[in-house]
């Protein structure tokens, strides 16, 4: 079952959920609690190779990414980070997240930045039972015009469900866990998959 308003509260009283820094009460609405965009984003060099082979052997693929991915770039408050048209670009989350091994969460994009081509993640918007760290955005743009992010804009949505039962493998106890206390915007890892 989803949480409510009033149970999100209870759960951020009593420290099932943990949210640094805890949100406002008007930034949890029905069952979602609002999260605000970093500072931190990550773009693709696309012009420093003709492509990934992910089926190839981890050393390559690691290669392949390290060459295509930015440094971190740093937005500072006040500043635009601009997102032109069919670019992708990783950012992070303001907030870092908690939860117990019995809530998984889940991300959702703004109704209102979708329908300026925005997509807040892609297509990874669970947040495992066990996660702790700040969320990895994976921004698309498939509008038409460039649109400009700015630090602190509240950027999506956190959801919570309570599992029937905790998990018996949560997220930060998992020794194949590659994004573990993420707290900056962290490229793909692929080439760590067994």
């Amino acid at each position: 079952m989803r949480l409510t308003d009033i149970e999100i509260e209870q759960c951020l009283d009593n420290g099932t959920i943990v949210m640094e820094p805890r949100p406002a009460p008007d930034a949890i609405s029905g069952v979602s609690v609002d999260v605000r965009l970093g500072n931190q984003f990550r773009v693709f060099k696309d012009h420093t190779a003709p492509y990934i082979d992910l089926s190839g052997p981890s050393a390559e693929v690691q290669q392949a990414m390290d060459r295509v991915m930015s440094e971190q770039i740093t937005i500072e408050n006040g500043d635009a980070f601009f997102l032109h048209p069919g670019e992708l670009a990783l950012a992070v989350t303001y907030e870092s997240a908690t939860l117990p091994a019995d809530i998984v969460g889940w991300l959702d994009g703004r109704s209102s930045l979708a329908r300026l081509g925005l997509m807040v993640h892609v297509t990874a918007h669970r947040i495992d039972p066990g996660w702790h760290g700040r969320i990895v955005l994976e921004f698309y743009n498939s509008g038409k015009l460039p649109l400009a992010l700015r630090p602190m804009m509240t950027i999506g949505a956190l959801n919570f469900e309570r599992l029937a039962q905790p998990v018996a493998r949560p997220y930060n106890t998992r020794k194949n866990a590659k994004y573990k206390d993420q707290q900056e915007a962290v490229a793909s890892r692929i080439s760590q998959d067994s």
